[in-house]
């Protein structure tokens, strides 16, 4: 059974973050990513990124991933 914690690693492995945090139960799970790598991204693109770097895991690891996915900016707006 995949981890928080091991959703947050590959996440960090294939995408560059100022702020990453992973909940969930096991079976579903809920990330806050901030990244400049979202600058000038719709919310589709910036998800597209994170799948990216979840790769094949996404299909055969993770069976639900809710994420919220902010700029820097935005996040120190929210905050």
């Amino acid at each position: 059974m995949v981890t928080p914690e091991q959703i947050r690693n590959y996440i960090a492995e294939g995408l560059s973050c100022e702020s990453l945090q992973v909940e969930g139960d096991g079976q579903h799970f809920e990330a806050i990513i901030v990244s400049r790598a979202f600058e000038g991204k719709t919310p589709i693109q910036r998800h597209k990124l994170v799948y990216a770097a979840l790769g094949d895991r996404m299909r055969e690891e993770i069976h639900a991933l809710s994420m919220k996915t902010y700029t820097p900016e935005q996040w120190e707006k929210i905050r």
